[in-house]
């Protein structure tokens, strides 16, 4: 059944902890990039975020960012800060979960996906047979990324009270 719920709602990435990847044998991690990760707005990480990178590396978390984007920023983020990446991965259709899961010969249920956009993120994880986790959207610096996100809020408030954990 085809599903727009994730599995799991955090505030942020960096809100993931590797006890609650490790709780679920999640040993994969897929990361959306804009918006989740960093704005569209800046190629300048936060500390914080580098931070959460290294302890997930730390804890034997292993770390891909799948992106929609073909543009060379997160191909130099990740060369820069030592996370592999899938770009112009297409979601929500799930090529770029299907590369990223032979990269690292991973199995679906140890792999989550993590993003801000219910209709590409949670819906490709779904697709792809992965664990969903949403993030609220870092900045949405566009009336196209307002409306978007206005029309994720009913899935959101239904996820939140079936039995996801913030």
């Amino acid at each position: 059944m085809l599903s727009f719920l994730p599995d799991h709602i955090f505030p942020k990435i960096t809100d993931i902890s590797p006890d609650f990847l490790h709780q679920r044998e999640l040993t994969l991690l897929l990361m959306d990039f804009d918006n989740t990760m960093l704005p569209y707005t800046t190629n300048t990480p936060p500390q914080e975020l580098l931070d959460w990178i290294e302890t997930m590396k730390a804890a034997g978390i292993k770390l891909c960012i799948v992106s929609n984007s073909r543009k060379p920023r997160v191909p130099t983020f990740c060369k820069q800060y030592d996370v592999a990446c899938v770009t112009g991965a297409n979601k929500p259709g799930t090529r770029g979960v299907k590369q990223a899961l032979q990269r690292f010969d991973a199995q679906k249920k140890n792999t989550a996906l993590v993003g801000d956009q219910i209709y590409t993120d949670v819906l490709c994880a779904k697709l792809s047979g992965v664990t969903a986790l949403a993030v609220k959207s870092i900045h949405n610096h566009n009336i196209w990324l307002k409306l978007r996100h206005a029309l994720e809020v009913p899935f959101l408030a239904i996820a939140r009270k079936r039995r996801v954990k913030l």
